[in-house]
């Protein structure tokens, strides 16, 4: 009996890691590599691979599977995305076919929230502005005035916006601390934010009570720009917002206001555009700290995504059920 068939398609330059060669050794012990060169366009190439492929893994800068490439496959079964959203990826026409979808969005969020933690810790510390002041000075003046200050992280508020699956993990990962959690989302049950941990309150409480707020909304029509000016002005003095969500869920110029009053700190790894004009004060003022949009999986973190991508073929084949599935009705609400 003879293997099914694979195909790739991702950018190669912002893959390295996915994949590796132990994944690929493992891999071709489940089914036949057609080409372990990765679709990056649907050229003439591309066409021949889709044409025998019956499972497609794909990556971060795969083109999008629209109708037409659909056309052009017609033996796939499944498509498993080594990468977190797959909005921008595969259209309803995809799920239309009965063509099975799963993505690493599980493995991808685990190093967002683990980036959020030394955030959240690094906030509350007031590290930035430790480094920056002793930097400058070059002594510790007015270091000794500030440790004196009520900063540091014991019995600290931390506000989250949205049970996503990041937001779970960085729940979970803060309740090991002296932390208060509050949480926001309009989709669960005061009993299911208490499982996790966390109070549940509204959007303006959150914004009020908290030290420091956490954002993991995905971006939908109606959270666009959900943080705007008048959330923000509920935020405590020397609070500190952290986005590593989505850009477009803050309005930005409300963001930049509000932080050139020097009231609000902010940890910034998304913005929108997803990279700021270079006159943005984002770049410049003392009490951002910017960084581009590195959160997600980078460098050896890559290989999770490859791992659970391998897995999930490894499902498929045995006819067992997809762990991380996506169906046609999530497009509405994912990120």
């Amino acid at each position: 009996m003879s293997l099914p068939t694979v195909a790739f398609a991702m950018q190669p330059e912002r893959t390295r890691y996915v994949l590796t060669p132990e994944l690929l050794k493992r891999l071709a012990g489940l089914a036949r590599i057609l080409d372990e060169r990765p679709i990056t366009e649907f050229d003439e190439r591309a066409k021949r691979l889709l044409g025998e492929a019956e499972i497609l893994v794909t990556g971060w800068g795969a083109p999008f599977f629209d109708e037409a490439a659909l056309a052009r496959a017609p033996h796939l079964r499944l498509i498993v995305h080594a990468a977190g959203t797959i909005k921008g990826l595969v259209g309803r026409s995809v799920f239309e076919a009965g063509i099975k979808v799963s993505h690493a969005a599980e493995a991808n969020a685990v190093p967002v929230a683990e980036f959020t933690l030394a955030a959240v810790i690094f906030a509350g510390k007031r590290v930035f502005q430790f480094r920056d002041i002793y930097v400058a000075d070059r002594g510790r003046g007015r270091i000794q005035t500030l440790q004196g200050e009520a900063i540091g992280n014991h019995r600290r508020i931390v506000g989250i916006v949205g049970a996503s699956r990041i937001g779970r993990r960085v729940i979970e990962l803060l309740r090991l601390f002296d932390y208060q959690l509050l949480l926001y989302d309009p989709l669960i049950s005061e009993a299911e934010a208490e499982a996790l941990g966390a109070e549940k309150v509204d959007l303006a409480a959150l914004m009020a009570r908290s030290d420091i707020v956490s954002l993991h909304a995905p971006l939908l029509p109606e959270t666009r720009h959900m943080i705007d000016a008048r959330q923000l002005a509920l935020m405590k003095e020397g609070a500190t917002l952290i986005n590593t969500a989505r850009g477009a869920l803050v309005n930005e110029a409300a963001l930049i206001a509000k932080l050139q009053t020097g009231s609000i700190n902010a940890v910034i790894d998304v913005t929108h555009p997803e990279i700021p004009e270079g006159n943005s004060p984002l770049y410049d003022l003392p009490n951002v700290f910017l960084t581009p949009h590195i959160a997600g999986a980078i460098g050896l973190e890559r290989r999770r995504l490859g791992e659970m991508a391998v897995d999930e073929v490894a499902r498929f084949l045995e006819g067992k059920q997809l762990l991380f599935e996506v169906l046609k009705q999530d497009l509405a609400r994912i990120a």
